[in-house]
């Protein structure tokens, strides 16, 4: 951690920073700053979403799958989906493995609905700017030092909101944390590809049974799959479908060297499941490459340690706290080493809560988390890590920091935090 000094000047001071521009990070800038607090949101690239625009193209968990469908969040999510939809580049779909209805959208119009968004609330956005370290004081973290165009500087806060995705304010500041990589229990990762000119109608009807079968036959034929059941799914446009089949397995996301490697080789992946495709796989015969995610998928690094640690058992059992601030349906999905991915559902309809108490680093005052980095298991967090829930998640936390008074998220009132969390439309 790097100590605090006028040497490094002061670049904002705020009340509420938020560390990251994904979905929990936008969410939780926008519900602060709806509350009054001057906000900051700080993003490495140069543009909001996270992985829902460099890397997905669409939302789960917003609905439960099963039987009986049941929408589990709500509130900003709804505005973001609705700022799509209005656009006309959102379509509804069932998952390919029966996860619950999925929301697929054109990620660069996410990026314009996410400005608006946070324009709109009065959030004041730094983009091309990276976190470097905690602001220490005692227990407490007053701000960040970042990493910008002209140096370091820093940015002081009265509460921040850690939605890095792999915890690093709170992981800088000296939380407990599980580190899944260093584990090597740590989710794969995937470079998702989209290709162009494709029949689309041939390649939809495509039994995903038979596209399974004929990975594993192509692989006996020496084409590299590591994955053997990856999936390919329609778009709002015409002749486009977007894959996500790359696998790369044990790295650990937060080793930097770990890390570059496994950019390069889910790339040289990406090209081998697209020559894969072309040669074997119906409507894909005149197929092209019409883009590369722009960083590699990241499902899990670390896992803070929380006030609460959610369970496989509280996941299957679809548990209840008194201190809900948002509900997930989605099953536990396991991206593991091997050529498949392991399922596990919730009783058909149900949902699990996830507890305040959750969001906030055993040991540290004036932050809480809010996303994939949330204090979950490794079987928990395969199940919340979806976008719907670090959406609601976001909500949550952004709405308990400008809530918290001198930023003492401890001492937020849970049923009021509740109260108004409904009057924004989620749901618990």
């Amino acid at each position: 951690m790097i100590p605090y000094t006028a040497q490094i000047p002061v670049l904002a001071e705020c009340d509420v920073l938020v560390v990251g521009g994904g979905s929990a990070g936008c969410s939780a800038a926008v519900a602060a700053a709806r509350q009054g607090a001057r906000v900051v949101l700080l993003e490495r690239y140069g543009f909001l979403g996270g992985t829902g625009a460099a890397v997905l193209d669409t939302f789960y968990g917003f609905y439960t799958p099963g039987s009986v469908e049941k929408k589990v969040v709500g509130g900003i999510p709804d505005e973001v989906v609705a700022g799509l939809e209005a656009r006309g580049v959102l379509l509804k779909r069932p998952n390919t493995y029966g996860a619950g209805t999925g929301l697929t959208y054109d990620p660069e119009t996410l990026k314009v609905v996410w400005d608006e968004l946070v324009s709109g609330a009065g959030v004041r956005v730094l983009f091309h700017t990276y976190f470097a370290d905690a602001i220490r004081d005692g227990a407490g973290v007053r701000g960040a030092i970042v990493g910008t165009k002209r140096g370091l500087r820093a940015i002081l806060a009265r509460a921040v909101v850690d939605a890095s995705g792999d915890a690093d304010v709170a992981a800088r500041a000296g939380a407990p944390f599980e580190d899944a990589g260093a584990l090597g229990i740590a989710q794969s990762l995937t470079t998702t590809f989209k290709v162009i000119n494709v029949d689309v109608a041939r390649a939809k009807s495509f039994p995903k049974k038979e596209l399974w079968a004929l990975m594993e036959a192509a692989s006996l034929e020496g084409y590299r799959l590591p994955r053997k059941e990856g999936s390919a799914h329609i778009t709002p446009f015409q002749g486009v479908m977007v894959t996500n089949m790359t696998r790369v397995a044990g790295v650990d996301a937060t080793d930097p060297d770990a890390l570059s490697r496994a950019e390069m080789e889910g790339r040289s992946q990406a090209l081998e499941y697209l020559r894969f495709l072309r040669d074997k796989v119906p409507g894909y015969e005149r197929a092209e490459l019409g883009g590369l995610s722009v960083n590699i998928g990241v499902r899990e690094s670390r896992r803070i340690r929380g006030e609460y640690w959610i369970t496989r058992e509280d996941v299957l059992s679809a548990r209840k706290f008194p201190d809900a601030i948002a509900r997930c349906g989605a099953p536990i999905e396991e991206h593991h080493a091997g050529g498949d991915t392991r399922w596990e559902y919730l009783p058909d309809g149900e949902t699990v809560d996830i507890p305040y108490r959750a969001l906030l680093p055993q040991g540290l005052e004036n932050v809480i988390v809010a996303g994939r980095c949330l204090s979950a298991s490794h079987e928990a967090h395969a199940s919340i890590r979806s976008i719907g829930q670090c959406l609601a998640m976001g909500q949550a936390a952004g709405l308990a920091a400008a809530m918290a008074k001198d930023g003492d998220l401890r001492g937020v009132n849970v049923d009021e935090l509740r109260t108004r969390l409904l009057e924004m439309g989620a749901v618990l």
